[in-house]
């Protein structure tokens, strides 16, 4: 886990970023969309979303979907 949002990660990692070798993991990609879940300060799930006309619009649906559901997951 990158421990932040993919659409963090897709800033992080551009070209010329210290970061830009973890585009080359296998499997990792680095678009918007995927947003952990976090409940008492811990991470306990994710949630992923991809269709949107975009990354950004995929993170605020995902963000939405988290917040619906959040306050059934605080302990």
């Amino acid at each position: 886990s990158f421990r932040t949002d993919t659409q963090a990660m897709a800033t992080l990692t551009q070209p010329g970023e210290l970061t830009f070798g973890t585009r080359q993991i296998p499997g990792a990609l680095m678009l918007g969309g995927g947003v952990p879940i976090e409940a008492g300060g811990s991470i306990v799930g994710g949630v992923g979303v991809s269709g949107a006309p975009g990354g950004d619009s995929d993170d605020a649906c995902a963000r939405a979907g988290i917040e619906a559901i959040i306050d059934k997951l605080e302990f």
